[in-house]
């Protein structure tokens, strides 16, 4: 699997990961939250920014605030929104 690929991989694994952070967040299970947005840090990890979009690259390296707070609606939204541009992202450059 080349480095390209495992990014790709990467980054929908976070994209659903940060899904059902949101998820949860917005249903007021604080505790599926956490586990996602602790197993979404870890993908960020994952991810080789360098083989990236520019605005792929930004929005990764927001995640870093966006993944420390875990308690408010604004917050479910704004991680499902980043979750659906990973997605749209991904999904872009795999059908390639």
């Amino acid at each position: 699997m080349s480095d390209y690929t495992a990014t790709l991989n990467s980054l929908a694994s976070l994209a659903q990961d940060l899904k059902r952070a949101a998820l949860g967040l917005n249903r007021g299970s604080a505790h599926v939250a956490a586990r996602f947005l602790d197993e979404a840090v870890t993908r960020r990890e994952e991810v080789n920014v360098k083989l990236v979009d520019p605005y792929i690259r930004e929005i990764v390296t927001k995640l870093t605030n966006v993944l420390g707070k875990r308690d408010s609606d604004k917050n479910a939204e704004e991680i499902l929104m980043y979750s659906t541009l990973l997605q749209n992202y991904v999904t872009k450059r795999s059908s390639r």
